[in-house]
C-alpha cells in the first residue's frame, strides 16, 4: 500500500443503517465490504455524525415542520430531517460488526447546533473545519478512497471536498448507498463526482488502484 493513499470512511453509524432513526436503504449491504477494503490501507480514517439534540436541522425542533421539508437556516436552505445521531447516543455509535482496529483518527461533525454539516471536511457554511484536511496533509496523504453513508448528502460533499482541496479522490461505489429522497439521486451524485473528476470504481477493481 502507497504511504500517501487513505481510506475516508463516512458516517458509518447506527442510525444510518436499517432500523435507525434516519435508515439509508441497504446501508448494511456496505458493512462487509468496508471490511474486505480495509486491509488494502494502512492509513483509515472516519468521520462521524455528532448532533447535539437541538439542531437545526431536525424537524422536531421547528413547530410545523415534517422531515423532508425544506426551510432556510442561518442563510441557508436546509432539508429537515428526523432526530438522528445525537451525540452520545447509540444511534451516533458505529456498528458493533464493523471492524475499528485499523481506525488512525474519528472526525466529528455537525456539532453546531446552527449549521448543518455533510462534508467530512467542512460544515455547510464552510465556518468550521473538522481538521481532516490538515490530518491527512500532515500525513503526506494525497489520495483518498471514499466509502460509506450516504452516498448523496455526506459522501458527496465529502468527495467533492477532496478533490477541491487539491486530494487525488476516488469513490468505491459498491460502498456506499444513497437515501433517494427523490428518485435517482444516488444516480446523479454518481455523475456529479465522475463531472468533478473523481473516479468511481467497484471494491473488486480496487487492487489496480491501490
Amino acid at each position: 500500500m502507497s504511504p500517501d493513499t487513505a481510506l475516508i470512511l463516512v458516517d458509518v453509524q447506527h442510525d444510518f443503517l436499517p432500523g435507525g432513526a434516519l435508515a439509508v436503504p441497504q446501508g448494511d449491504e456496505i458493512l462487509p465490504i468496508i471490511d474486505s477494503l480495509q486491509p488494502y490501507f494502512d492509513s483509515i480514517v472516519a468521520t462521524q455524525d455528532w448532533h447535539p439534540a437541538q439542531h437545526g436541522s431536525f424537524a422536531a425542533n421547528h413547530a410545523g415542520t415534517q422531515p423532508g421539508e425544506q426551510i432556510i437556516l442561518e442563510g441557508l436552505s436546509q432539508i429537515l430531517w428526523p432526530i438522528h445521531c445525537v451525540e452520545g447516543t447509540k444511534g451516533a455509535d458505529f456498528p458493533e460488526s464493523l471492524d475499528r482496529s485499523r481506525w488512525k483518527s474519528i472526525f466529528k461533525k455537525g456539532k453546531n447546533p446552527q449549521v448543518d454539516s455533510y462534508s467530512g471536511f467542512f460544515d455547510n457554511a464552510r465556518r468550521e473545519d473538522t481538521g481532516l484536511r490538515n490530518y491527512l496533509l500532515l500525513g503526506g496523504i494525497r489520495r483518498v478512497f471514499i466509502a460509506g453513508l450516504a452516498l448523496d448528502y455526506c459522501v458527496k460533499f465529502t468527495a467533492l471536498d477532496a478533490k477541491t482541496l487539491g486530494f487525488e479522490t476516488f469513490l468505491i461505489t459498491d460502498a456506499t448507498r444513497a437515501v433517494n429522497l427523490q428518485p435517482g439521486d444516488g444516480k446523479l451524485a454518481i455523475e456529479e463526482l465522475k463531472a468533478a473528476g473523481i473516479v468511481c470504481l467497484e471494491s473488486k477493481n480496487l487492487a489496480k488502484y491501490v
